[in-house]
């Protein structure tokens, strides 16, 4: 028996009969794991062909034809024949726009002031199921497109979800294994809402919020991990929008009393919903395998909130390079004065009584010294990642006049100096320049100056015991 694919062949229909396509499909691109979104199977996945499938993954039609009929080969008796002269369709790409530009009028009214319960109505007319990644796309496409700038996204983005509850409401949440990031977050999120049903009917509870006030480390884990594979992902609006939230988060526990427990609780609520119906499941569709291996990987540096991560989750890696004891003495390298191996030079930059960053001239982060005690919280997942995104949103204009002035030879330092709780932090950036002048990049310099400030008198080496 023969199959036949066409440009017109619609996915779940190859999909019943070969139903292994669907891991060969996101082997082929992450982005079609939005196949498998069980609303969008229901609704306009229906309509996906393969010209669609061409267009989403961004692979030729006809590299497209090669790799599904060398899968269905493989896994199958079926022999497959190839029908190119078929006009290709994409009637669910089609749709697809048509509703992202339907969502974005709904929000765009929203902007405008229109009444909740009108666009409600509206939307319930146009659109009968709407996913979390839709959602994402949209707010990121009005970002994008300057329709929208990121702080308003972030000012309405409760309303956006109000308007849109409903739908996200039945969605399945992703089923996930005890190790993976996802059901980490999940774990800490049920924790979480455990503490805030119990603060809502015991405010007076302080062992209670001290417990709660823990929640800061789960928003570190994901603005340090997560955020930035989306970002290489090349999302950037959703974690944005959820970043400055995250922050006001952090400025109620920062000004925590009586007055404000109520907001806190209700914040953190909300949040926990846009995790679980929004990032949640936009992140699964969008991130692979292996940026979940990355992002797990680095998450031991930033900690955990409250729960230990299972271990059966297992991501396929890559196998290492070198054997265990295989590896040959390292090279001297040689420097301006002298000469280190790389792991000399790693372990003096970790032994230095000061965090260090260090900027390319692209404005990504190239290195950060993993110290025992770092000041700031920093990840693997920063590496590669734009220094912009790296801070939080009210400080995006700063950043980037001081990028700006480092490049373009109008500065040479920033030096700034702030409180936190009892210490007393220097924070120095620095352009780095070759001996011609030429900018090379930014060093960021983090120090903890607190006994260095109350030092007195003298202390000479012979004093030393």
């Amino acid at each position: 028996m023969a199959t036949t694919l066409k440009a017109t062949t619609r996915v779940l229909d190859l999909a019943k009969g070969f139903p292994f396509l669907f891991d060969t499909l996101i082997q082929i691109s992450p982005k079609l794991k939005m196949l498998q979104n069980p609303i969008l199977k229901r609704t306009i996945g229906k309509r996906a062909t393969l010209t669609d499938v061409s267009k989403i993954s961004n692979v030729p039609l006809n590299r497209l034809f090669v790799l599904l009929s060398e899968s269905i080969s493989k896994n199958s008796n079926e022999t497959v024949a190839i029908d190119k002269e078929d006009e290709g369709k994409g009637e669910w790409q089609e749709e697809l726009e048509r509703r992202q530009s339907n969502l974005k009028d709904i929000v765009l009214g929203l902007h405008d002031g229109k009444e909740m319960e009108d666009l409600r109505s509206q939307f319930k007319e146009i659109l009968v199921d709407v996913s979390a990644t839709e959602i994402a796309d949209m707010e990121q496409a009005l970002i994008s497109s300057g329709e929208l700038t990121a702080q308003q996204v972030t000012a309405l983005c409760d309303l956006h979800v109000e308007v849109f509850k409903e739908s996200l409401d039945v969605q399945q949440t992703p089923e996930t294994t005890p190790g993976h990031p996802i059901h980490t977050y999940t774990k800490e999120n049920e924790e979480a809402q455990r503490l805030v049903d119990h603060l809502r009917k015991n405010p007076e509870d302080g062992n209670t919020i001290e417990k709660l006030k823990k929640i800061i480390v789960h928003y570190t884990r994901m603005q340090n991990q997560l955020f930035p594979m989306l970002e290489k992902a090349g999302i950037t609006g959703p974690s944005t929008v959820m970043w400055a939230k995250q922050d006001d988060i952090r400025k109620m526990i920062s000004n925590l009393d009586e007055s404000n427990l109520d907001e806190l609780l209700a914040a953190i609520e909300d949040m926990i919903y846009k995790e679980a119906n929004i990032l949640f499941p936009m992140s699964l569709e969008n991130l692979s395998e292996q940026d979940w291996a990355k992002t797990r990987a680095g998450e031991e540096e930033i900690g955990y909130a409250w729960v230990t991560p299972g271990k059966e989750w297992k991501p396929v890696t890559p196998a290492e390079i070198h054997q265990a004891g295989q590896e040959s003495e390292l090279p001297e390298i040689e420097l301006n004065r002298g000469s280190l191996t790389s792991k000399e030079i790693d372990l003096l930059l970790r032994h230095l009584p000061a965090d260090i960053s260090f900027v390319g001239v692209d404005e990504k982060v190239k290195y950060y010294s993993a110290t025992d005690h770092r000041i700031f919280p920093r990840s693997p997942g920063v590496i590669g990642r734009s220094v912009i995104n790296c801070h939080p949103q009210k400080s995006f204009d700063k950043v980037q006049k001081i990028m700006t002035a480092f490049k373009e030879g109008k500065k040479d330092k920033a030096v700034f100096w702030i409180q936190m709780n009892d210490r007393f932090l220097l924070i120095s950036y620095f352009a780095v320049r070759e001996d011609n002048g030429e900018f090379v990049g930014t060093l960021e310099v983090s120090q903890d100056v607190t006994e260095i400030q109350s030092l007195e008198g003298e202390h000479r080496l012979l004093d030393w015991e």
